[in-house]
């Protein structure tokens, strides 16, 4: 049956978990077993293979990092919760719009978990509360195989959002948990219902849990 692998990564730095995505996706082969990687990154202007620089308004001291996935630029900062699942959509029978589909739904349901009504939208990839976003996504695919991921706002400091076009949207209105929730769940809980539902969309019956970053090299 369908098992996933889930990475508790706490907060890191976040080129080396980036390059060490790849590395996993570049070397895993069809044996190698799916993974949701938790993480918080200190904070972070991340630009899409495709961002353009005008939508990076005022960076100031956050540093802006080049990276290969789909979509423009966005910001990660502790408080918030980020998972990348590393999925082998070949294996799971699903292609990338199905992925994001799953993705989206696993956000809303999991908010819904906590009493918050969200929404996706078609045009504008990631999850909605009454027009504020409160959880991006960009994806990158090589070889058949997902990387990258979603980021979900908690309970962080929006104010770099402003220092941006959040996903190539100008004036787009960022919101997070805590503006919405009293008392804010604690990062536990989201974490663990948020790797539910995502298992749930997917298809996954089962997990192991693990921490730290893979070895160089392997492939569990």
């Amino acid at each position: 049956m369908p098992a996933v692998q889930v990475r508790k990564l706490d907060l890191m730095d976040y080129e080396p978990v980036w390059r060490s995505m790849s590395n996993y996706t570049d070397r895993r082969d069809s044996t190698s077993a799916d993974e949701f990687w938790l993480v918080q990154h200190p904070p972070v202007f991340t630009q899409g293979q495709a961002g353009k620089a005008e939508h990076v308004l005022m960076p100031g001291d956050i540093p802006v990092v080049q990276v290969d996935r789909g979509g423009q630029v966005t910001y990660h900062g502790p408080g918030q919760l980020v998972l990348y699942p590393l999925i082998d959509l070949r294996r799971l029978g699903i292609g990338v719009r199905d992925l994001v589909t799953a993705i989206e739904q696993a956000l809303v349901k999991t908010l819904a978990s906590f009493g918050l009504e969200a929404y996706p939208k078609a045009d504008a990839p990631g999850v909605y509360i009454n027009d504020a976003k409160i959880a991006s996504l960009g994806l990158r695919v090589r070889k058949g195989c997902s990387f990258h991921g979603l980021s979900l706002n908690v309970e962080m400091s929006l104010e770099p959002f402003l220092r941006i076009n959040p996903c190539g949207y100008q004036g787009l209105e960022m919101v997070q948990m805590a503006d919405l929730i009293e008392p804010t769940p604690c990062m536990d809980s989201i974490e663990n219902e948020l790797v539910r539902c995502l298992m749930e969309q997917l298809g996954y019956d089962k997990k192991t849990i693990v921490a730290g970053l893979p070895d160089a090299g392997a492939c569990e």
